[in-house]
Formats: structure tokens, C-alpha cells, sequence
């Protein structure tokens, strides 16, 4: 009989990257019995923060699926299966309109899923995913799944920034099971976290300016802007300002429309949700990266803590290389938030109807 009380649930991360979604995954009780990546850089950063699971670094299209079991595989099974595929052929922002071989290792899932039989599966990636576009990889994906017993929820769009996430970021998040109420059960929990502001997530932290960092924190390192750079965000008001207050001498000429790249130089509001980071998340010619009153881009450790990431989490690699990592890591908060439904899917696979004391209250998502 299922034990509803159970504490130990456990994961398999695929496409691991740095770790976020272990973090958020072993803070909320499961134990993560292994991951995957092939960055090299990412499995370094990997390895600083979760010594203890195995980590296989390589191509997953080469990878034996059964090679990632463990010994605690075989006591417990597997009961959730993360998949996050790289995101950059789905996204909007990717200009490269030829095809992405890389769209089609989403289609690696249901391999996974057969060597690994994990009562749940979840699939997180950007809203593009959902595009006329990538309709076919999707559409295969769940035709791939259902051969293995495994029905694949609809896409589902959720902002971090409503799973205690400080920062706007719109996702796509997919779930499957072999139990056919969890599908319709996942669209209906409600996912919600209380809103946290940047000043929550950042405010604590040492005021540097350009070039300065903190003796306490190498990753709270200011970069040393340009003298034209800082003369630029002397003159953007704190707390929200833009470039479209810069006055004429100061703008560059590329920015002459206002609506081109409207949010490069502009500066984060305290009290609201910082806006999605990306992989030029300290640079403020990237976006709207600026520190809310301090006149620099926001350092790696404060684009970390929005990304929700613990304040000691350690990062490999050059500026850049940690930049990326940070950009591309699922928000730990979110994960967090979406893991109590998570273990109430995992015991709808113990019943086919889904009629579980658990499954009866997702709707609520308690």
C-alpha cells in the first residue's frame, strides 16, 4: 500500500546545468539521485554544490539511460523525472530561423521514460515551445510518451514571479504520468507564492561602485564601466529610470527611436519584480540591468539571488561563463513552489483513477 506519509521522494535531473533545480528539489525533500549535463563548465559549478549526487557529464543522445541508475534506483524507484531541454530553439529572442537540431533532444524524453519508469515527469522551457512552429515536436514528444504508458499534460505558462521568483519570467512547464487524472489535476493547481520585490532579494547587500568588490564575496564584484557609461547612468533616475531620459548628448545614435532595445541602461525599481535575466544578466547594454540607485550593473551575486539561487551558492568558470549559467538556470523558487503538486502527481501513479486523498485537493494546491 502507498504510504501517503512518506518523506523521501526522488529525482533524476536531466540537463542539469549548474543545479538550480536540484537545489530547489533537495530543499523540498527529494533526494536527487543523479543529473545530467554536457557543459563541462556548468558540471564544475555542479560538483561545488551537490557533491554527493551523481553526476554524469556527456551528450544525453549518448548516455544509456539505465547508466544513471544508482543503488538507491532499485530501493525507491524513480519518482520524478525533470527534463529541461535547452530552451534557445523555442525562444523568441533566438533570430537563427533555421532549423535547431537541438529542438529535437525534447524527443529524447521518451527514452528516458522507459529505461527510468518515473511515476512523474516535468518538462520546463520557454513559452515559445507552444509556437505553430515547434507543434510537431511537441505533437511527437506525446505520441513518444504514450507508447510508454506516460499522457502529457498541455502546456501550462507560469510567471516566477507568482512562485516567490523576484522577477518577471514567463515559462512553459509540461508535466506526464501514467495516471490519467494528473494531466487535467497539474492545469488546476494553483501554484502561489507570496511576491517578493528586488529589495527583498538584493537589498542587503554591500553598496559597491564601478569596479569594486566585496572582500566577502567574489561574486559581488561591480564591473568597471566606461567613463561615457557611468556619465549615462549618472543622469538615469534611480529607482526605475530608463534611456528615454538621457538627454540628447548622451544617447546613442542606435537609440534615437525609444522603442528600439528600450530596457538597455535602464535601472531595476526596488519594490517591484526585476525583469527576466538573461545571459547578459550584468550588463547593462543587455537590458534593464542596472542597480536600482547604485550607478553599475547589477553584480553576478545579486542576478544570482534573483534568480533565487542561496546567497553561499558557488558558480565556475570566467564572467561570462557564470553570467550564462545564471541566465539560463530555472528560478530555485520556482521549482520550489511547484514541488509539494509534484509529490501529489507522484501518488496519482499508485492510483490509475487519480481518486487519492492528495489528488482530491490539488485543485487547491495544498
Amino acid at each position: 500500500m502507498h504510504d501517503y506519509k512518506r518523506t523521501i521522494y526522488t529525482a533524476i535531473d536531466l540537463f542539469c546545468g549548474s543545479g538550480a533545480v536540484t537545489a530547489a528539489l533537495r530543499n523540498q525533500g527529494f533526494d536527487v539521485l543523479a543529473a545530467l549535463d554536457n557543459d563541462p563548465i556548468a558540471c564544475k559549478t555542479y560538483r561545488l554544490n551537490h557533491p554527493g549526487v551523481k553526476l554524469i557529464e556527456g551528450d544525453i543522445r549518448k548516455v544509456n539511460p539505465e547508466s544513471i541508475l544508482t543503488s538507491n534506483s532499485s530501493v525507491f524507484g524513480v519518482d520524478l523525472l525533470v527534463f529541461c531541454a535547452p530552451c534557445q530553439p523555442f525562444s523568441s529572442q533566438n533570430r537563427n530561423r533555421s532549423p535547431d537540431g537541438r529542438a529535437r533532444l525534447l524527443l529524447e524524453a521518451g527514452r528516458y521514460a522507459r529505461a527510468l519508469k518515473p511515476k512523474c515527469m516535468l518538462f520546463e522551457n520557454v513559452p515559445g515551445l507552444t509556437s505553430p512552429s515547434h507543434a510537431e515536436v511537441v505533437d511527437t514528444l506525446a505520441q513518444q510518451l504514450r507508447r510508454e504508458g506516460y499522457i502529457l499534460s498541455a502546456p501550462r505558462r507560469l510567471d516566477a514571479a507568482e512562485t516567490g521568483v523576484p522577477q518577471r519570467r514567463v515559462r512553459c512547464v509540461m508535466i506526464a504520468s501514467q495516471a490519467r487524472d494528473a494531466a487535467d489535476a497539474f492545469q488546476q493547481a494553483t501554484v502561489k507564492a507570496k511576491r517578493r520585490t528586488v529589495r527583498e532579494a538584493i537589498g542587503q547587500l554591500k553598496p559597491l561602485r564601478s569596479g569594486e568588490s566585496d572582500p566577502e564575496d567574489d561574486l559581488h564584484r561591480a564591473r568597471t564601466h566606461r567613463p561615457i557609461a557611468l556619465d549615462r547612468l549618472r543622469a538615469i533616475p534611480i529607482d526605475g529610470g530608463s534611456r528615454a531620459e538621457l538627454p540628447m548628448h548622451l544617447r546613442l545614435k542606435c537609440h534615437t527611436d525609444d522603442h528600439s532595445f528600450s530596457d538597455v541602461y535602464g535601472r531595476m525599481r526596488w519594490d517591484d519584480v526585476a525583469p527576466t535575466l538573461t545571459t547578459g544578466c550584468d550588463d547593462i547594454t543587455r537590458g534593464r540591468f542596472a542597480h536600482p540607485d547604485q550607478d553599475r550593473a547589477i553584480t553576478l551575486r545579486e542576478a544570482a539571488l534573483l534568480q533565487t539561487f542561496p546567497l553561499n551558492y558557488r558558480f565556475s568558470g570566467s564572467r561570462s561563463d557564470m553570467a550564462r549559467q545564471i541566465g539560463n538556470a530555472v528560478p530555485v523558487a520556482m521549482v520550489e513552489a511547484l514541488a509539494p503538486i509534484l509529490k501529489q502527481l507522484i501518488s496519482f501513479s499508485q492510483h490509475p483513477t487519480g481518486q487519492t486523498p492528495l489528488g482530491l485537493r490539488l485543485a487547491d494546491g495544498k
